[in-house]
């Protein structure tokens, strides 16, 4: 199977699985699924953030996926327990849809990572 049919298959089996489980069937957008993945990685379920804190745990969970492809790298947990990342490799200049490729492979790598999807 060619790279480009495996990640849409992946993507869609991703999507398919956190819109069921949190959307109640609704379609989940790639902002959303970073959303959840910064809450996941937060450790904090459960919990109502404001607005900074959104933008906040979208940080943590794009630092979190790209530290695998060498972009960042966990630095240390602040005493409030949110993690902290380093840039070790700016991003290369990307068009919108080379960044959302980027972070579709990212998320499907993580899930596969987790034993969610293979």
């Amino acid at each position: 199977m060619a790279r480009d049919e495996q990640l849409k298959e992946r993507w869609e089996t991703v999507v398919s699985l956190l819109s069921e489980r949190f959307a109640e069937g609704d379609t989940l957008d790639l902002d959303s699924i970073i959303y959840l993945i910064g809450i996941q990685e937060l450790g904090q379920l459960g919990t109502t953030f404001k607005k900074d804190d959104k933008v906040n745990l979208m940080h943590i969970a794009i630092c979190r996926l790209l530290e695998p492809f060498g972009y960042y790298q966990f630095d240390f947990e602040d005493p409030d327990g949110w993690p902290h990342y380093k840039v070790i490799e700016p991003l290369p200049p990307l068009k919108a849809g080379e960044q959302q490729i980027l972070m579709k492979e990212a998320i499907v790598q993580y899930f596969i990572e987790k034993e969610l999807i293979s």
